[in-house]
């Protein structure tokens, strides 16, 4: 386990933090809350960042939580290979899965990838019957438009086997100091953040269709 930080006005480097775990510490550290996970029927998530990056000890760490019979989630972007997926079905309850644009070349311009690998990745999922929830970043004239919603509607009204929720994740703009540590442009600077009354009628017009809904998440 380690944790670095530089000083950035003397050094010129950006500041770097965290620590490096080996799977044991990381089971240790989970076991820790093993009481309240039988009491509230909760269990570990793993996200990022996008968690399916480190794939080995990815599997790995999955595998010793389910024999600690522990429910497992991952938090996904969903842009992975077909084998890397099928690497951690056997160990995961539960996929938070990400969709923002349906369109592909928007998607290629506010993410910098094609949204066909994570589409395609989702209905593999479904069919593989496995627990999905959708997680939708709403953010106004980007991913909130009629457009899109409409396209998301149905395509997951379309998916092999039904999913039945989706969390609305409302904009906000604490991301931007992330990017200012990194020296990057934040593109989205100046858009307010929204609130979740905001929310209510695309709420209701998801709802409509069939699904549980929940605004934030």
């Amino acid at each position: 386990m380690r944790k670095i930080a530089l000083d950035r006005k003397r050094y010129n480097v950006l500041e770097i933090t965290g620590e490096w775990m080996t799977v044991e510490e990381v089971i240790h550290r989970s076991m820790e809350d093993v009481l309240f996970y039988e009491e509230s029927g909760g269990g570990v998530t793993l996200s990022g960042g996008e968690p399916m990056e480190q794939i080995q000890f990815l599997v790995e760490l999955l595998q010793k939580l389910k024999e600690q019979a522990i429910h497992t989630a991952i938090d996904t972007c969903g842009f992975t290979s077909r084998e890397n997926l099928k690497k951690i079905l056997p160990y995961t309850d539960l996929f938070l899965y990400d969709l923002k644009l349906m369109d592909e070349a928007k998607h290629i311009k506010y993410t910098g990838v094609s949204n066909k690998k994570i589409l395609e990745n989702l209905i593999f999922l479904s069919r593989q019957k496995k627990k999905i929830i959708i997680r939708f970043p709403v953010i106004p004239d980007i991913t909130d438009t009629e457009k899109n919603v409409t396209a998301m509607i149905r395509f997951i009204g379309e998916m092999p086997v039904r999913i039945k929720e989706i969390d609305l994740l409302p904009y906000h703009s604490i991301g931007k100091q992330k990017y200012a540590r990194l020296h990057k442009p934040f593109q989205l600077s100046g858009l307010p953040d929204m609130k979740k009354n905001e929310l209510l009628d695309m709420k209701k017009r998801f709802e409509s269709t069939g699904l549980f809904v929940k605004i934030g998440g």
